[in-house]
């Protein structure tokens, strides 16, 4: 949405206020409008929720949909395209009655793809009630939007499972920030030394320590390094599982433990690293492919990457810049691990280079916003 309001859009990002992923002002009023780099940004008090897997969470998409729905919509422009950006998927339905109201084209944009997630990872019935209405849902997205756009390269094949028939599917990946692409900022001396030993050869996973990322291949595999002093493996982030991990696997010691750092210092740690690793569990989820800002920051750091994954392949195989192992299987990592440790450094420099490379070339907001433009306005462009 910046780059589209920087090539002379008018654009309005209309949010919630229990987003846990952004920096989210305090609202003492029902909206609060702000102006924000050429942007109008409204954020909609709605119900909070600490607990992501809770029916409070459901509450307050229920609670953001009601609220946008009874919004005073005067004051803003009229919108000659829309777009829906999940999660949640509830949005739509509030879509569909302002595309009505202005007439404007309406897009679904996929970046979690519900309730297939829920039920995959997240140990829900398909028979669950959720489940059924949210799939409801999801079908009329599909079936009744303009467009239908995904991060991931592969959503036209779930378009077409969920459908029953195939219908164009766009995909705009995520992208590089500018801003990451500026001088990171130093770490300390007293972090370099106490979490990134000089003359190691270091496998670093950066993020959070949760369910999600599938960490206990990445243990397993630094329990069985134990007899190589001079491979490490570094873990920086926080997370829910991180004290269960450190009280577990605290007689490795070839296994650092580093606190998480700023966004502007994560390049500074990437930078510092030998091989960059990130995994999934086995999923169909990921049989559609993925976009992560994890991979983004790992090619950005002209690292190779090597990933426990099984799906879709994109990013890592198109650049050339690392590999993929079976998701769950610890032994074929530590494969790879052990070829990347044996490569000279000069050829595991130019693997890592590739990746940036690519990104750059391929990743950039302003290339993705013309793509995105041509989806929004087909014909005027």
């Amino acid at each position: 949405m910046r780059e589209l309001a920087r090539v002379g859009n008018r654009c309005v990002i209309l949010t919630s206020d229990s987003n846990q992923l952004a920096r989210v002002p305090s609202l003492t009023q029902s909206v609060l409008v702000q102006e924000v780099e050429g942007m109008t940004l409204c954020w909609i008090r709605t119900m909070k929720y600490s607990v992501a897997k809770s029916m409070r969470r459901i509450l307050s998409w229920l609670d953001f949909e009601f609220r946008l729905w009874r919004m005073p919509k005067s004051s803003l422009p009229k919108p000659d395209a829309i777009v829906v950006s999940s999660l949640s998927l509830l949005t739509i339905l509030n879509g569909f009655w302002l595309r009505r109201k202005y007439r404007c084209r309406l897009v679904l944009e996929i970046r979690d793809i519900w309730p297939l997630t829920i039920t995959e990872e997240g140990g829900f019935s398909r028979w669950n009630p959720l489940v059924l209405g949210l799939g409801m849902i999801e079908r009329l997205g599909y079936r009744h939007a303009d467009e239908v756009v995904g991060t991931m390269p592969n959503l036209g094949e779930h378009v077409r499972n969920v459908l029953g028939y195939a219908r164009t599917v766009h995909c705009i990946p995520m992208g590089v920030d500018e801003a990451s692409l500026a001088e990171a900022s130093p770490l300390s001396q007293e972090y370099i030394d106490a979490y990134l030993p000089e003359g190691k050869f270091i496998v670093a996973h950066a993020g959070t320590i949760g369910i999600t990322n599938a960490l206990d291949v990445f243990m397993e595999c630094a329990q069985s390094f134990q007899h190589h002093p001079d491979i490490c493996f570094v873990i920086v982030g926080d997370g829910d599982l991180r004290a269960g991990y450190q009280q577990k696997y605290a007689h490795v010691r070839n296994l650092i433990f580093a606190p998480r750092v700023p966004k502007q210092q994560v390049q500074s740690v990437l930078s510092r690293c030998s091989l960059l690793y990130f995994s999934v569990h086995p999923s169909k989820v990921w049989r559609y492919g993925q976009s992560l800002n994890k991979v983004i920051d790992y090619m950005l750091a002209g690292k190779p990457v090597v990933a426990s994954y099984t799906g879709y392949p994109s990013m890592i195989d198109e650049a050339d810049c690392g590999c993929y192992v079976p998701a769950g299987d610890a032994e074929a990592l530590r494969r790879e691990i052990l070829r990347y440790a044996a490569m000279p450094v000069d050829q595991r420099q130019a693997v890592g280079q590739k990746g940036r490379d690519w990104v750059l070339q391929h990743r950039r907001y302003p290339v993705l916003a013309a793509r995105y433009l041509d989806i929004l306005f087909p014909v005027e462009r």
